[in-house]
């Protein structure tokens, strides 16, 4: 006997190609492993046996091996038709068994794994012939009728925990091997793969040269049905590096935040794309997506928080490719929040193996790649894009960056008609409940929100140039454009949620406290003074500090925990805000999605305390939050994150019948001596930057 091994079941229909798969499969995994691989067509009793076939393979075969020991098993003689010789089929630290039937129901409690091999009828059916030939066809149709009815009560693709579309190009046995380690079953045993992705090679250049933004990404990543562009898009009110230079705290903190843009897809050969509902991750690369059940912070763990590259010698980003996207609300199920569903994702990332960033503070733009067989053609090619959109110079106010997205709106044909969750008279009742739970001594704080929602022909509105419209109406340091599938997200973030640094820094940027901009200058500068005098304002934004404080301290050194700016102004295109900035030095060896998960959703948007106000606004809200409230950003190979609040955010779902969903969530901070009428007011302000681009106004305007 030997330790029972991990057994990989490979099943599908005939003709998928599992035969090849499991072959090449093994072959792969023989570079590390001892593999046993065994194949069900020699055991099936003829071409009426599917069902007795998967019963003595699950007895005979997967039994035994399951429990370490060799496996004795009668073969099929299919020349002669009955009983063959003896077999045996010894154990190993991975065994690999393919054929119909290989992940019967009866079998999966024995299997570590199971992949399912899809292929189309038509390519199934010439492909079985043409390996089997004239043995096989006059019982085709005789062999898939036992499929279906085994199918038929035994759903085997809904188990699977991998599956594959299999081209048969040669591409399934790579894709299936950068996913085999995501499994729980299967990670400690594919410790050597692992390993070798935290060996990469990270390959980095710099061009003296500051393209078109949206030129660029359109050039590289108009096509990419998953594309990521974290958009600095206020990156032009810092001009140069002089915001670094400067003694106005604020003036560095704004340069800092808006020096770098980053812009990837999930194409070339380590691109991967994640989504998380409720408990279940499903992680596609090329031909192949793994189900992974489990928590979303356990499994960022496992993908990210270690070293896996060297930041290159003179790169000054700390975005050293990794996962980019979106983090939704209803994550807080895992962070001591209850178990709601929302419509979207509750995590969307994709894994760029490439990216370009670039840094308008040196006016330069950095090409990454991953070492890999495609990383000298895609490198050239973003050569030539970098060029072909501008590359010389920074673009004038008035150049290609300022007219990509046309007038300051986008003028769809019907400007969308969009109806809010909650009416102006129901909204201030539930701003008079949640000041009675405060005085209740239930919280302090109740960040209330409601949500926008339109529905529109999908060919109405194009979510690029909508983002192009809302960046120039309203940029923003954190201004992200993500498409993600059917979904696209156009945010225009002014507010960092958590930062940490590859060196271990971490940093929140809490906004409490906002007024409208105005046209004239002295009414401009009143509303800035009323803002920064205000006491409510200035104790919704230290309540939140004190909150996040404490969640930061959960991972922190000792002692390592400061306010650096408290209550400071910052101005954007149509507001201003109150800011504080805290500091923190995570414990040297602290599991870093922990830490992102501790702080997870921002105490800006929930209330203080956490916990206990995230139940009450569940009751008052009484309805999911999707992505907004959540977190848009990345978490790097150097073990970095930085990552912003997902506020002034529209998402964009696209249905199958030719509609798409609008939806837009705006809220403010309740406490005891809110006015109703102002706190309206101030949603209203805060809805104002996106539904004006869109030619739309507030529902009951």
């Amino acid at each position: 006997m030997i330790p029972a091994p991990v057994i990989i079941a490979v099943d599908g229909r005939s003709g998928a190609g599992k035969t090849t798969l499991a072959v090449e499969l093994a072959a792969r995994l023989r570079a590390h492993h001892k593999v046993s691989l065994f194949h069900l067509e020699d055991i099936y009793p003829g071409w009426d046996g599917l069902a007795a076939g998967v019963e003595r393979y699950v007895s005979t075969v997967l039994a035994p091996l399951s429990r370490g020991e060799a496996a004795t098993w009668t073969s099929w003689d299919w020349e002669n038709h009955y009983d063959g010789e003896s077999r045996v089929t010894l154990p190993a630290e991975i065994v690999i068994v393919e054929g119909v039937g290989a992940a019967a129901e009866a079998a999966r409690p024995m299997l570590g794994a199971v992949i399912w091999a899809e292929s189309p009828d038509d390519v199934r059916r010439t492909r079985a012939l043409g390996r089997d030939g004239e043995t096989y066809e006059p019982y085709w149709d005789q062999w898939a009728a036992q499929e279906e009815e085994w199918l038929g009560r035994d759903d085997v693709p809904a188990h699977a925990d991998l599956r594959v579309q299999n081209l048969a190009d040669g591409s399934a046995p790579a894709d299936l091997l950068k996913l085999l380690p995501c499994l729980p079953a299967l990670a400690p045993v594919l410790a050597p793969e692992l390993s070798a992705r935290r060996g990469l090679r990270l390959h980095a250049e710099r061009l003296d040269a500051l393209p078109d933004a949206p030129a660029l990404f359109q050039s590289l990543y108009g096509r990419s049905a998953n594309a990521v562009w974290l958009d600095s898009s206020n990156a032009d009110a810092v001009p140069g590096s002089a915001g670094e230079d400067s003694a106005d705290p604020a003036a560095r903190t704004a340069a800092e935040r808006s020096r770098f843009s980053i812009m990837a897809d999930d194409a070339g050969t380590f691109g991967q794309f994640v989504t998380h509902r409720s408990g279940v991750s499903l992680i596609s690369t090329g031909s192949s997506t793994a189900r992974v059940p489990g928590p979303f912070f356990r499994w960022l763990d496992t993908v990210w928080g270690r070293r896996a590259v060297r930041t290159p010698d003179g790169y000054p980003c700390d975005f050293t490719l990794g996962w980019l996207g979106c983090l939704g609300y209803e994550l807080k199920r895992e962070t001591g929040g209850s178990d709601l569903s929302a419509p979207t994702p509750d995590a969307a990332l994709i894994f760029a193996g490439r990216a370009v960033v670039l840094d308008h503070a040196e006016g330069a733009a950095w090409l990454l790649a991953l070492d890999a067989p495609d990383a000298g053609e895609w490198l050239a090619q973003a050569r030539a894009a970098v060029e072909a959109a501008g590359g010389g110079a920074r673009p004038p106010s008035d150049g290609p960056a300022a007219q990509a997205g046309g007038s300051t709106g986008v003028a769809p044909s019907t400007a969308p008609a969009f109806r809010s969750r909650d009416t102006g008279a129901r909204y201030r009742e539930k701003i008079t409940a949640a000041q009675h739970q405060i005085a209740q001594g239930n919280t302090y704080e109740v960040c209330l929100t409601t949500t926008l929602e339109a529905r529109v022909q999908a060919a109405s509105l194009d979510a690029w140039t909508t983002y192009l419209a809302l960046r120039r109406r309203n940029p923003a340091p954190f201004a992200s454009y993500l498409r993600l599938g059917n979904l696209a997200v156009a945010s225009t973030s002014p507010e960092r949620f958590l930062r940490i640094a590859s060196d271990g820094g971490m940093r929140a940027e809490p906004i409490k406290g906002t007024r409208r901009r105005a046209a004239d200058p002295q009414e401009d500068s009143r509303l800035r003074a009323d803002l920064a005098t205000s006491l409510k304002d200035r104790a919704e934004n230290i309540m939140i500090v004190d909150l996040l404080r404490n969640d930061l301290s959960h991972f922190a050194e000792p002692g390592s925990v400061t306010v650096s700016r408290l209550c400071a102004i910052e101005s954007y295109a149509t507001v201003h805000q109150m800011v504080s900035t805290i500091d923190a030095r995570l414990l040297p060896g602290a599991p870093r999605a922990e830490a992102v998960a501790a702080c997870f959703p921002a105490g800006s948007m929930t209330g203080a305390p956490k916990i206990s106000t995230m139940a009450i606004l569940d009751h008052l809200e009484a309805g999911p939050r999707g992505l907004y409230s959540g977190a848009i950003g990345y978490f790097s190979l150097n073990a970095a994150a930085d990552l912003a609040v997902a506020i002034r955010t529209l998402v964009i779902s696209t249905a199958g019948d030719g509609t798409a969903e609008l939806s837009l969530g705006v809220g403010g901070a309740i406490t005891s001596d809110s006015v109703p009428d102002d706190e309206y007011d101030e949603i209203r302000t805060k809805a104002y930057g996106v539904l004006s681009t869109l030619g739309a106004a507030f529902p009951g305007d």
